[in-house]
């Protein structure tokens, strides 16, 4: 279960399916080549994300993980 403190590198290392679902969410331009480094937390922060939506994205972003893995 990824958390707010995963690094956006070992999020992207262990759940490659990530990437899309941050893209979407506007959190990082990997595609672009952002730097990949911090949290997922200071990532969404640097984006324009609040303190108050931090819970709801990440646990967006494990039911996105949980959907992309049963649908393979």
């Amino acid at each position: 279960m990824v958390n707010k403190d995963i690094l956006i590198e070992d999020l992207v290392n262990q759940h490659p399916e990530s990437v899309t679902f941050l893209m979407e969410k506007g959190v990082r331009c990997l595609a672009c080549g952002e730097p990949v480094w911090g949290t997922l937390e200071s990532a969404a922060f640097e984006k324009g994300y609040s303190e108050d939506d931090i819970e709801p994205l990440v646990n967006d972003l494990n039911q996105y993980i949980r959907q992309r893995r049963t649908h393979k």
